[in-house]
């Protein structure tokens, strides 16, 4: 059993703190309810991440919103993917309104376009910041409280130190999740299946090749385990021992995942953490004893290679790995128990009158009346035969605590009258109980306006007929030395400790340098870090590479916010996720990885940098591969995977994300794995620049330097000087095919 450590502070607001449980089916939000889900989050039949579970219809989904509100419930919506163009202007506003007016509590969001958006045409509907946008630390969520959010779902891979850090600077929300699957990246930092299969995780179609096997190999010793080994595939997340810690941590919603999974499922772990934070609520951690069999019950019911405690009390390493993609489930079957809600009735039955019944539930009162009560010519009808008819509720949301009534001896009444006045009064009672959430619609506001030659075309084109800018990043200062020695560059991406050599160099009077931050940011930047870099602005750095919304957060609290570029990892699909990037005042945008050709041709354009060249990042993880399936000895290197077609993939080690020589234990590192291909436009140009780009990138990772310097010549030659292309492999990425 885990020992749970004496809680430094009392928890307040306990009534605040909520069961967050999954739904893929209406069946299974019914299972959630009745298992004593405060809230659930369920999937429409468009945007959500999980495009492959039942999800919901909308008369479903508008029925299980009325459900949730009469049981005192909440339910969210996710619209947790990335839209296009198309898809925001032309769908969404339609897609939400009809749930937008019966109640619908909130939308869980990845993209800060369709965040603006619903901000802008739905301004009662609270927004939720998905897993999705990889929040990472309090000045993110900071950020996003700015931006109107009022809650943020973490990212998982946090510990419950930065957790208590992001609810000491923030008063909103956050959410964590607390059972069921761990993505092996961050979530929305994977491009794997999208650029493997096509198949986009940011577009909830991820066909998970996190959980296949490969073969392994470091120093270019032999592959090992292919066919055997699933060096991608975390253990599930369990945490029934942990509850007191991550509440005291600041979390408030308790999230369980699981929307593929099935009813049973949903109602098994739903009702065992139910029991345990009603148990906390009650006795505090002193009175927290988690039983055996309950844990052997979370096990059961479903585990990959058995279950852990996710990120909160460690970075990374093999105990949280499963190794395999073996599936396990118990001989259980948790009862599926639907709630009712209990009301008290008067039933008032005289001759000559109406029938009237009263019903209440909590406070709520309503009064019904039907038909007329007759004296009875014969026989005269028994209390009995009509209480027998008034306490048929059927399939309805109530159940009869107390029923009286009150009648003559001698009465007659048609059944078809009873029943009637049964079913007015609880349709009285369930808009009661609905109707106060209701809302009503505002017309739609207009989608942004995009001015004349900012998207792809003739005129656009011409203007870059002598050829972009072209720009280049790189990860080692041997890179940056060569490359940039080659004065028909704009400009250059550099981490810390090459960018301390360039500027050294005075290289800032002679090209545009950006310091580029890491991939994943986490935790406090090294001492100095930024007074150096603010000290090099002085000099003449032109700004940053952001690549995360904390990072961006931080450089913007610094005062440098037009001084940014934002990767490609900063999502911009769509013209109102550019706007809301405008509206910050950026220098530029990156491209997404994931429009083909023709979406790009109807995305604006005009602000944005876009890759030509790159190993793809298929995975950002917390997890190392090294580390897991060999040791950690502190030291970047690389291992490789080898798939079951022989393609392989490099698994980078980025132990000193910050690049600075005092970063000290390297607590935040993480892995970058590559695609096995570089990403290649080089016989494109022409069609590159029809987009109206404001210049192009080639990102320079694993290339050796005389490698590096060897194809930016090429490409410059193709670019700037119209020679002829070079035969060289290349995958095109999205760039034809797109993603789903």
């Amino acid at each position: 059993m885990l020992k749970i450590r004496k809680l430094g502070k009392t928890l307040n607001n306990h009534q605040k703190i909520e069961l967050l449980a999954p739904a893929g089916s209406y069946e299974s939000f019914e299972a959630a309810i009745g298992a004593g889900a405060d809230a659930v989050y369920v999937g429409g039949a468009s945007f959500g991440a999980r495009a492959y579970a039942q999800n919901f219809g909308q008369e479903e989904l508008i029925r299980a919103i009325r459900t949730a509100h009469i049981h005192g419930k909440k339910l969210y919506l996710t619209v947790n993917t990335l839209l296009k163009n198309r898809e925001l202007k032309e769908q969404l506003y339609d897609y939400l309104a009809p749930y937008y007016e019966a109640g619908l509590d909130a939308v869980i969001v990845q993209d800060l376009g369709v965040f603006r958006f619903i901000k802008r045409n739905f301004p009662g509907l609270h927004l939720h910041a998905s897993t999705q946008m990889t929040v990472t630390g309090p000045m993110g969520m900071k950020f996003l409280e700015e931006q109107g959010a009022s809650r943020v779902v973490a990212a998982r891979e946090l510990s419950l130190a930065e957790l208590r850090a992001m609810h000491k600077a923030s008063p909103i929300e956050i959410e964590a999740f607390i059972h069921g699957a761990l993505c092996y990246s961050y979530s929305g930092q994977c491009l794997m299946s999208s650029l493997l299969g096509g198949r986009s995780g940011n577009r909830g179609r991820c066909a998970q090749p996190c959980r296949l096997s490969y073969g392994t190999s470091q120093d270019g010793k032999r592959f090992q385990g292919n066919g055997e080994l699933c060096p991608l595939s975390l253990k599930d997340i369990c945490t029934i021992d942990l509850l007191p810690e991550i509440l005291e941590a600041g979390v408030m919603s308790l999230k369980i995942e699981g929307r593929m999974k099935q009813p049973r499922y949903t109602a098994g772990v739903t009702g065992i953490y139910r029991k345990y934070l009603d148990l906390f609520l009650k006795k505090g951690q002193d009175g927290y004893q988690v039983e055996e069999k309950d844990r052997k019950f979370l096990l059961e019911i479903f585990n990959r290679g058995g279950s852990c405690s996710g990120y909160f009390l460690q970075h990374n390493g093999p105990s949280m790995m499963a190794f395999s993609n073996e599936k396990k489930t118990g001989e259980i079957s948790p009862e599926i128990i639907k709630r009712k809600e209990k009301i008290n009735g008067n039933l008032i039955l005289f001759p000559g009158s109406p029938a009237i019944l009263e019903v209440k539930c909590g406070d709520i009162c309503v009064t019904a009346s039907a038909g007329e009560v007759q004296s009875a010519l014969n026989q005269p009808m028994e209390e009995k035969r009509i209480r027998q008819q008034m306490e048929k509720l059927g399939n309805t949301e109530f159940q009869w605590n107390h029923l009286e009534i009150q009648m003559d001896g001698n009465i007659f009444i048609p059944v078809k009258v009873l029943n009637e006045v049964r079913r007015d009064a609880l349709l009285q009672l369930e808009n009661a109980l609905t109707v106060p959430s209701q809302r009503k619609l505002s017309k739609l506001q207009d989608t942004v306006r995009v001015s004349s030659g900012t998207r792809g075309n003739t005129a656009v084109s011409r203007k870059n007929h002598a050829g972009p800018r072209v720009f280049v990043s790189c990860e080692t200062i041997e890179q940056a030395e060569v490359l940039s020695a080659n004065r028909e560059i704009s400009g250059i991406y550099l981490p810390y400790d090459a960018m301390e050599k360039c500027m050294e160099k005075g290289m800032a009077e002679q090209l545009e340098l950006y310091l580029a931050l890491p991939h994943m940011v986490r935790g406090t930047a090294p001492e100095g870090y930024f007074a150096k870099a603010a000290e090099w602005v002085k000099r003449g750095m032109a700004g940053f590479l952001v690549r995360n919304l904390e990072s961006y957060a931080l450089v913007k609290e610094l005062g440098y916010a037009e001084k940014c570029v934002l990767d490609s990892s900063l999502y911009t699909w769509n013209d109102e996720a550019a706007a809301f990037w405008r509206k910050e005042g950026i220098s530029r945008n990156t491209i997404p990885l994931e429009l083909n050709e023709k979406e790009l041709l109807h995305r604006e354009n005009c602000e944005s940098e876009m890759l030509i060249y790159g190993y793809l990042p298929l995975m950002i993880s917390s997890q190392c591969v090294k580390k897991n399936l060999y040791c950690c000895d502190g030291q970047e290197g690389r291992v490789f995977l080898k798939d079951r077609y022989d393609k392989v993939f490099p698994a980078v080690c980025c132990c000193y994300p910050w690049k600075i020589k005092n970063t000290g234990n390297p607590e935040y590192c993480y892995n970058m794995i590559y695609n096995s291909i570089p990403f290649g436009l080089l016989r494109e140009k022409d069609r590159v620049a029809a987009l109206g780009v404001q210049s192009v990138r080639l990102a320079f990772t694993i290339e050796k330097p005389w490698e590096a310097a060897e194809i930016l010549k090429e490409f410059l030659d193709v670019y700037l000087h119209g020679r002829e292309p070079s035969e060289r492999e290349f995958t095109k990425g999205h760039f034809k095919r797109g993603a789903e």
